[in-house]
């Protein structure tokens, strides 16, 4: 039986320095599922990459082989020696597995307690798993019921409300930075669903205007129509940041958007009036050499932890309900997963007995010529009802939580008894 393993690294066990060395862009992500299809002890696998985690989600028959194929992969895959961030590793597996999951798309395990962007960010990592065909009969059913479960936490509990997401956090530190944000411009850099989400925040702050920059001209233009702002070319970013008072920066460059000399070279300009960056992407936009120079201050995605520990005491109460939730959650998944293992037994067995029954008909049949159809059709009848009745308690026996010991015993020994693995003829 197949086991699942979940192998990650996230904003408690990690730094955003090697998160953001671990972390994979969309193009990685295809090119390491499908790295892993060719390991021999790997079965399925998921690949999630946010902000604030790297998990990888997978199923295999050998669990010390299998993390050690993923340490390695990812020692060679990102040239980082495997020392670096092997301590920030957790490993989960079964129910230990199959619960953190669940608690991760519920965001009961984000930075922002409540946060809904996780499960939209776990619907992609699986999305990309189908296309690439790396995810199976048993992570397919984990991630419905991953989805069913944070949609349960939601919607039965007040986790939701007045939701602080990282980008609320963002605003929320440059409301306690200015005061207040009215008549405040603001440059955003990147279009994403992380930069509109900021432009709501800001609209409702009274923000005086927004200008949107954007690697595709089209979509910041799109963005900036939607809340009567501006677009501009990622070319003309040094200049706007003249005319600006906050730049919150949330798109999926490898380098650095802005850097030192960018921002030194318009401070004068600017008279010294204050610039402040914030930095939501991983890995970050916003060299933090600015953060040096007077009047200029860069807070990336781990200051905003500050701003969000206000805001979690208020959660607690919601979140309880949440893990409860979580843990029926992961009963049923193993009742269901226990019965995988069950099943493919009990139809064996079945048609076992069946076919022993359906061949001693048969036989009998010819030297009982006599008998019509009906009277045959009867037989078959009353042998079926046999079979259900002699299989009614061995099955009960075997899908039973309520007996002692370990169930594969009891399935192992069904099997040998009636030898369901034996593939001679008779």
């Amino acid at each position: 039986m197949l086991e699942i393993v979940l192998l990650g690294l996230n904003h408690k066990t990690a730094p955003v320095e090697l998160r953001e060395c671990l972390a994979f862009s969309e193009e990685e992500t295809n090119t390491a599922l499908k790295s892993f299809q060719e390991s021999s002890v790997i079965s399925e696998i998921v690949l999630i990459s946010t902000c604030n985690r790297v998990e990888i989600l997978l199923t295999t028959d050998d669990k010390p082989k299998a993390i050690d194929t993923v340490k390695m992969f990812l020692h060679g895959f990102k040239n980082l020696p495997t020392t670096e961030f092997e301590n920030a590793l957790y490993i989960h597996d079964g129910d230990a597995a199959v619960r953190h999951i669940f608690r991760v798309a519920a965001s009961l395990d984000s930075m922002v307690v409540g946060e809904p962007q996780i499960l939209g960010q776990i619907k992609e990592a699986y999305k990309t798993a189908t296309v690439n065909k790396t995810s199976g009969v048993l992570l397919n059913k984990l991630l419905h019921r991953t989805f069913f479960t944070a949609k349960r936490v939601r919607s039965e509990t007040g986790i939701g409300d007045h939701a602080v997401s990282i980008s609320y956090a963002a605003i929320a530190l440059g409301r306690k930075i200015f005061g207040s944000l009215e008549g405040k411009r603001v440059l955003l850099i990147g279009a994403g669903e992380m930069a509109e989400l900021a432009v709501e925040h800001l609209i409702h702050n009274h923000t005086k205007s927004i200008f949107v920059a954007n690697r595709t001209f089209e979509r910041g233009v799109k963005l900036a129509k939607k809340f009567k702002g501006k677009a501009i070319r990622f070319e003309e970013i040094a200049d706007c940041l003249q005319m600006v008072d906050i730049i919150i920066s949330s798109t999926g460059s490898s380098d650095f958007v802005i850097k030192q000399n960018h921002v030194k070279g318009v401070m004068r300009s600017r008279r010294n009036r204050p610039l402040f960056f914030i930095d939501i992407a991983v890995p970050r936009d916003i060299d933090p050499e600015v953060n040096k120079l007077n009047n200029s201050y860069v807070y990336d995605i781990d200051d905003l932890q500050g701003v969000i520990d206000e805001n979690i005491e208020s959660r607690q109460h919601e979140a309880v309900k949440g893990e409860r939730i979580v843990d029926e959650a992961v009963i049923r998944f193993r009742e269901w997963y226990d019965n995988m293992e069950v099943v493919p037994t009990i139809v064996a067995l079945r048609h076992k007995i069946d076919s022993i029954a359906k061949n001693e008909i048969n036989k009998t049949r010819r030297s009982l010529e006599h008998l019509s159809d009906d009277d045959f059709q009867a037989i078959n009848k009353m042998t079926n009802a046999m079979i259900k009745k002699i299989l009614h308690d061995p099955t009960l026996l075997l899908k039973s939580n309520g007996f002692h010991g370990d169930k594969s015993i009891y399935i192992d020994a069904t099997r040998k008894l009636f030898k369901l693995d034996d593939h001679t003829e008779e």
